[in-house]
């Protein structure tokens, strides 16, 4: 509604500014724009007022357009869609190779022959312009003489075979001749130039992988605008035309969809078939199996050459070990017949002191004194060494038989002068050795009965499996003890050992006297049942005492303890029923024993982990 004089518009936001359309014919004026148009055309081709167009005629290749006036009369404006644009203007054998320049030449001669004029001044009866075929002509020069509309119309060109060969033994022995020209057709819709091409069975691996890799990567230019089943234009308003838009779209995405997998499954049948392919794989299977092959060959002589030497290192050890054993046998028996030689003389030295000793009546005026001699050569000849022997017959054959007597005196005393000496060496070791362990002993640390009770609790309180175990006893000793001497873990470890040793009675003793203290010291220590079957390292209490507690009674207490918070109730009453012959008294003694020992198990356990850091 216009606004008139006296009413009142008000604005609520500043206009935009004017936005520049382009604005295209429809319907019945786009057929009258497209006859003008046809009409200038022929104008300036009998004319001949155009420079610029006689000089592209000119320049432009020959090409031969086909007449096909029947094909036109034929045609219907309103199928449009669906006819083939270059049989249309007589290019149908050049197709997409036809150039801007063919495609306004062909339009050209179409026009001076088809033109509606042209054909009444050639008598003919043109009446219904709509329903006239140079409308389809007019169409067809719309859609190729745009780039854009020309690829649109390119992408779905009905001349086009879109069929993919199948794999079999067919197209596996006509490779080359069924799938060269598929490729060289299908290279029109590539992005990417130069296309590379199929090749020959002559073709270099680099060549067929180049080429496969081409094709999988596909870069096409082919859409399909052409068959949107409606134009947006048509719809009545904004929200009409974005739905055509919209469906539009999605019919696109489809038919790409669809062409992309088609190439896909071109080049993967191809893939198949191609026996180029084949040939690399057996060949590269070949080339596998003769590495593997010199693998196992080079793993094989390495294996033999490793056999080898091992061979030779064992034979030239064995050879060495021959050679040892060889010398030492010759040593050895070098030695006994040394030993031999030795024993010999040693026995000709024995028997000749024997013998002048027995030449002079063994140096003895009676019988008493001759036996006393006898005993004496004994001990010469199996004290002295051979030397000694020599030196010793050697002087009792020089000397005079009055001086004879003598000799062999000085050498039986000499004999017993060197026995005697190394008896008091002898003695005097052995009284160092003794001396020695009585002085360690000496300067070990007493062990009181208080410290031999600690020591008792502290096994008790910390088993085997504690960590540090006897440094954390040592801390717990050093504690509570009140010798104040210091020990190590092993003397305390070896102290432990030494009670485990004892005999049985000595044990029991020491164990009972240790619960008494500690009854009285309030700080009891809980009765663990002795396995027969293994031995402990735990000194077992007697449980002969009415006082002591049991471990079925220590479960009991643990059980009500955790049965009856401190929150509850007349707690100790319920606790106690719970054990049968305890009071509440004694559970509550026992309760803070059970702290006592549990505070001073930590303390320990503490000290002896800041002494093991430090």
């Amino acid at each position: 509604m216009a606004p008139t004089a006296g009413m009142f518009v008000e604005v609520f936001s500043p206009l935009q500014e004017y936005t520049k359309v382009n604005v295209e014919p429809v319907g019945k004026w786009f057929e009258n724009f497209h006859i003008i148009k046809a009409k200038e055309y022929d104008h300036h081709d009998t004319l001949g007022s155009s420079e610029e167009d006689e000089d592209e005629d000119e320049s432009s290749e020959e090409l031969e357009v086909e007449e096909n006036s029947e094909y036109l009369r034929k045609l219907d404006p309103k199928e449009w869609k669906n006819q083939d644009h270059y049989a249309v203007l007589g290019l149908k054998k050049v197709r997409i190779l036809a150039k801007d320049s063919h495609i306004k030449k062909a339009f050209r001669k179409k026009v001076l022959v088809h033109h509606p004029d042209k054909r009444r001044n050639a008598g003919e009866n043109v009446k219904d312009l709509d329903r006239d075929y140079f409308t389809c002509i007019t169409k067809a020069y719309e859609i190729l003489g745009n780039p854009t509309k020309r690829q649109s119309y390119d992408s779905v060109d009905p001349e086009f075979d879109d069929d993919v060969p199948p794999v079999n033994n067919h197209s596996k022995e006509h490779f080359f001749k069924i799938f060269g020209p598929i490729f060289e057709a299908n290279a029109r819709w590539s992005n990417k130039k130069p296309v590379p091409l199929l090749g020959n069975k002559n073709s270099t691996v680099k060549e067929v992988d180049d080429f496969y890799s081409f094709w999988y990567d596909f870069d096409s230019w082919r859409e399909f605008s052409y068959l949107d089943e409606e134009e947006k234009e048509k719809g009545e308003n904004r929200e009409e035309r974005k739905w055509i838009e919209k469906q539009n779209k999605i019919a696109r995405q489809k038919h790409k969809k669809d062409e992309m997998a088609r190439i896909r499954q071109l080049v993967d049948n191809a893939y198949a078939c191609d026996p180029r392919i084949i040939k690399f794989k057996e060949e590269e299977k070949r080339r596998k199996l003769a590495q593997k092959k010199a693998r196992v060959e080079a793993a094989r002589k390495k294996i033999e050459e490793d056999q080898r030497r091992k061979q030779e290192a064992l034979e030239e050890e064995q050879r060495k070990k021959e050679k040892e054993e060889e010398e030492a046998k010759l040593k050895r028996e070098k030695e006994k017949k040394e030993k031999d030689a030795i024993k010999k003389l040693q026995k000709r030295e024995k028997k000749l002191l024997q013998q002048i000793c027995e030449k002079n009546n063994y140096f003895a005026s009676d019988d008493e004194t001759k036996i006393s001699h006898l005993k004496e050569v004994d001990k010469l000849c199996n004290l002295l060494s051979l030397q000694k022997l020599q030196d010793l017959n050697a002087a009792l054959q020089k000397e005079d038989d009055s001086n004879k007597k003598n000799v062999f005196l000085q050498e039986v005393d000499s004999l017993k002068q060197q026995m005697e000496l190394e008896k008091e060496q002898l003695i005097a070791s052995s009284q160092r050795s003794a001396s020695n362990t009585e002085d360690k002993k000496a300067n070990q640390k007493p062990w009181s009965p208080a410290d031999l009770q600690l020591l008792v609790k502290g096994v008790n309180l910390f088993p085997a499996g504690t960590n540090n175990r006897w440094e954390v006893i040592v801390a717990f000793m050093a504690q509570h003890s009140t010798s104040n001497v210091k020990r190590t873990a092993k003397e305390v470890l070896a102290k432990a050992k030494e009670l485990q040793k004892r005999s049985g009675g000595l044990r029991e003793e020491i164990n009972k006297s240790a619960y008494e203290n500690l009854e009285k010291n309030q700080k009891q220590i809980p009765v663990a049942v002795k396995d027969q079957s293994a031995p402990t390292e735990r000194f077992e209490v007697q449980e002969d005492s009415p006082s002591a507690w049991t471990a079925e009674e220590q479960q009991r207490l643990e059980q009500a303890l955790k049965t009856y918070p401190s929150s509850t109730a007349e707690r100790w009453e319920k606790i106690a029923a719970c054990i049968p012959g305890r009071d509440k008294k004694e559970c509550m003694k026992r309760y803070k024993d059970l702290v006592e020992m549990v505070k001073a198990k930590k303390a320990a356990q503490a000290t002896a982990a800041s002494k093991a850091k430090k």
